[in-house]
Formats: C-alpha cells, structure tokens, sequence
C-alpha cells in the first residue's frame, strides 16, 4: 500500500491508533505551527522593538557627535568672545564722555588751524541717540587749500577719539570772500561727526523714550 493511501486511511478522529512515522509528522507539523505563531506574534514584535532601537541608536550618535564638536569649540568660541570683548572695550575707551566732548571740539578746531585752514562756520548739532552711545554731528566751513584739506583730515583721524568727516563739498571761492582775503582758494563744507557714550541713566531713558513711542 502506497504512502498516499495510507493517509487517506487516517482516521482524525482516532491519532492514537496512527502508525508511529504519521505520528511523528503530525507532532512535526504541530510543533512548526507553534512556532511560526510564537514568531509572528512574539518574535517579529521583537524585530520591530530592535529596529526602532537601532534607528533611536543612530538619532543618539549623532546628537553626540553634535555635542562633542559643540564642547571642542567651547574652548575656540570663548576665547573668540574674550577677543571681541577686548576690542569692544577699546573701541568704547576711544569714545569721550560727556565731561569730554568739549575738549574734543577745541581739539578738532585746533587742529584746522594746525593746518592753516580758516574757520568760517564751526556749529556743533543736536546729539542723536544711537543703542549705547550718541553720534554729534558738526557742520564746518573753512577756507584754505588742497593741502591744508588733507592736512586737517589726517589730523582729526590722528586724533585719539574717534572722528569722521561726511559730506564733503569742495568749491572755489570765486569773490575772494572779505576784501578778497580768500582769492584763489577753495572752501570745504563738511559734518564732522564725534560719539561719545551713554551712561547707565540716559540709556535706561532712551529706551523708555522709545517704549512711549510703541505704545503711541
């Protein structure tokens, strides 16, 4: 009798009374389907859990790499803030006070006429607030000659505070100005601008000033 009608002669019903080979491969057959329930419920679960590690695992290296180069230049980045601080405070040093902007006037004055220049208008304006300082614009006229010119200007950028000449307009002076003193010269107009710092108070008053402002 062939292996195929042996199996057709299996009674379900009754396993104990199964030859002892069809015995073995029904507990064969069970015992794989457990274990393919065990691993579709239990195993692949698992799988997923590993693989959501993984991914976590790779998210986590590379916020540490992060980091590491972040605290590898800590020590570059500070040292950068500690330069720039520095320079600052030297810049900051070079803008005058309010006990010292006159002194700084009669020090640009002088320096025009250091230079032969003759002052016809020498008008300080209004400050103007700017963050933590205040820039003073002055309108100067004089008389004089190309050279006097470049003389004044390399004086007041020799000078120890900080100053700058805007605006310039250069034209000759074609009447000679009073009884022809100045024929044949030329006249500069100019705004020399100076800054000077704000104090704790006026900077606490700016700021208010300009909160009134947003609220207007």
């Amino acid at each position: 009798m062939s292996f195929v009608d042996e199996m057709k002669r299996l009674d379900v019903n009754n396993i104990g009374t199964w030859p002892i080979a069809f015995k073995g491969i029904a507990i064969g057959l069970v015992c794989l389907t457990v274990l393919g329930i065990g691993i579709y419920f239990d195993t692949l679960g698992q799988v997923n859990v590993l693989r959501q590690a993984q991914s976590k695992e790779a998210e986590l290296k590379k916020t540490y790499e992060e980091k590491q180069a972040k605290a590898v230049s800590l020590v570059a980045y500070k040292k950068q803030m500690e330069d720039m601080q520095k320079v600052f405070g030297e810049m900051l040093r070079q803008l005058p006070s309010k006990t010292e902007v006159a002194a700084l006037l009669v020090d640009i004055s002088q320096v025009g006429v250091a230079s032969g220049l003759e002052f016809e208008l020498f008008k300080p304006e209004p400050e103007i607030p700017v963050e933590f300082y205040a820039e003073l614009p002055i309108k100067i006229r004089v008389n004089g000659n190309f050279h006097q010119f470049g003389a004044f200007v390399s004086g007041v950028a020799a000078l120890p505070r900080i100053v700058t000449l805007h605006d310039f307009i250069i034209t000759q002076v074609k009447d000679g100005g009073q009884k022809g003193k100045h024929k044949g010269n030329l006249m500069m107009e100019a705004t020399a601008k100076t800054y000077r710092y704000l104090d704790e108070e006026e900077i606490n008053q700016e700021q208010a000033k300009k909160k009134d402002k947003k609220k207007k």
